[in-house]
């Protein structure tokens, strides 16, 4: 019985490192700040995210631009239609190649840091970027990737001035910062 046993138990220990890894969207966050009139900063987040990594380590994530949320329901509505174009662009993506072995090789507890190239999908516009981020491994089914340094998006980048423009009309503003700070807590977990 334990010779039958114990290949099942050996590969049970072994899936992690072969399985596909994908995000725990009720426990990771994406979130960003904004500046206006020169002196205000206000917090949004997205609430729903998608994400995975494969075997291969191809990560990707989708950000699903209609569960932006700022806390005040008015301004979220005018930045999915004015800013976003939710309609036209339902979703941000991001795209990255890790090497998943120094990740897999990691003790529970244990962080690694990355410098990571990733390409940004936003609004029908694609920019690369270098993010610094830090990759813990939780458990043998769970690890966290965290941004150590907010990814800088600038709203020119991704055609999102006339909406920005909008926007600032709209509430009445003297300004409205066409850079926003990004940063992440993604956690995925072994499937």
């Amino acid at each position: 019985m334990l010779l039958r046993l114990l290949p099942a138990l050996l590969l049970a220990l072994c899936l992690p490192a072969h399985a596909n890894w994908h995000l725990d969207g009720e426990s990771s966050r994406l979130s960003f700040i904004t500046g206006k009139n020169g002196d205000t900063a206000e917090l949004h987040r997205f609430l729903v995210l998608h994400g995975k990594v494969d075997r291969k380590g191809a990560a990707s994530l989708s950000i699903e631009m209609e569960s932006i949320s700022s806390g005040i329901p008015l301004r979220d509505e005018r930045m999915r239609e004015d800013l976003f174009e939710v309609s036209r662009f339902p979703n941000a993506t991001v795209q990255a190649q890790l090497d998943l072995r120094p990740i897999n090789d990691l003790a529970n507890g244990a962080q690694l840091e990355l410098r990571l190239p990733l390409t940004l999908t936003l609004h029908g516009q694609s920019h690369n970027f270098n993010a610094l981020l830090l990759a813990t491994r939780l458990d043998e089914r769970r690890f966290q990737v965290v941004t150590l340094e907010p990814l800088l998006l600038r709203a020119e980048d991704y055609g999102l001035l006339p909406g920005l423009e909008s926007l600032r009309k709209f509430a009445g503003l003297k300004s409205i910062n066409p850079s926003v700070p990004v940063s992440a807590v993604l956690i995925f977990t072994a499937r």
